[in-house]
C-alpha cells in the first residue's frame, strides 16, 4: 500500500477557541466584556483575565502587557476590526440592546446584513465588539442566502436601523420577521447615517 501523497489539508478541522487582546485597561475591559456578552472572568489577576460565557475555559484573553503602547487612530488602520457574539432569536437579541442601554452602552452602528441583523459596540481599549442574531434561524439557510443571494453581492454592508425605532416597533406589536423586512427596505433608517470605522475613543 503506497502512503497518502494528499498530505496538506486538513482531515480533522479546529474549532476556533478564543480572542486575546493586549489592554492597558484591564479591570475596564474585564467590566465591559461581562456586561455586553456575559463573559465571566474565570481567572482574573494583575497581569490579565481569563473571561469565558460557556463551557470553555476561556474565549477571550486580556493581557496587560508591560510597556504596551496605546493604539493610534484604530479605527483607520488595518487590522481586526470587532469580535462578534450571537443570540438565538430577535427578542433575546433586543433585550440584550435595552438592558446595556439602561447602563449607557450604546452601539456606534447598527446594520441588518440580510443574514443577520447586527449591533456594533466598542470596548473601552477601541475594539469593536457586534452582537447579532441569524435573521434565518439556521447557519445552513443563511450561509445558502450569502453564496447565491444578488442582494448581499450588491450590498455586503447591510442596510443601517436605529435600534430605538425597533424597540418601539416591537411595542407596537411588530415581530421579528417583519422587523427584519422593514429594516432591509430602510424602514428604521436612522436621523444621521453613521459611520463604519470604529469611531475615535475620547
Amino acid at each position: 500500500m503506497t502512503a497518502n501523497r494528499n498530505r496538506r489539508r486538513p482531515i480533522i478541522r479546529p474549532v476556533f477557541h478564543h480572542t486575546t487582546f493586549a489592554t492597558l485597561k484591564l479591570d475596564e475591559m474585564v467590566e465591559f466584556y461581562e456586561a455586553i456578552a456575559g463573559l465571566e472572568p474565570v481567572y482574573h489577576g494583575t497581569e490579565g483575565a481569563w473571561l469565558s460565557n460557556d463551557e470553555a475555559n476561556h474565549r477571550i484573553a486580556l493581557l496587560a502587557l508591560p510597556d504596551l503602547k496605546p493604539s493610534v487612530d484604530k479605527g483607520h488602520t488595518v487590522g481586526l476590526h470587532h469580535t462578534a457574539f450571537e443570540y438565538g432569536t430577535f427578542d433575546v437579541w433586543l433585550d440584550n440592546y435595552e438592558r446595556l442601554a439602561e447602563r449607557g452602552i450604546r452601539p456606534f452602528v447598527c446594520l441588518d446584513h440580510g443574514m443577520t441583523m447586527s449591533m456594533y459596540y466598542q470596548d473601552p481599549e477601541g475594539n469593536g465588539v457586534e452582537i447579532q442574531f441569524d435573521t434565518f434561524g439556521s447557519w445552513n439557510r443563511s450561509k445558502e442566502w450569502m453564496w447565491e443571494s444578488e442582494e448581499f453581492s450588491l450590498n455586503p454592508v447591510g442596510k443601517f436601523f436605529d435600534p430605538e425605532q425597533i424597540v418601539a416597533a416591537r411595542k407596537a406589536g411588530q415581530g421579528g420577521e417583519e422587523i427584519h423586512r422593514r429594516a432591509r427596505n430602510d424602514g428604521f433608517l436612522p436621523a444621521v447615517i453613521p459611520d463604519v470605522h470604529l469611531p475615535d475613543l475620547w
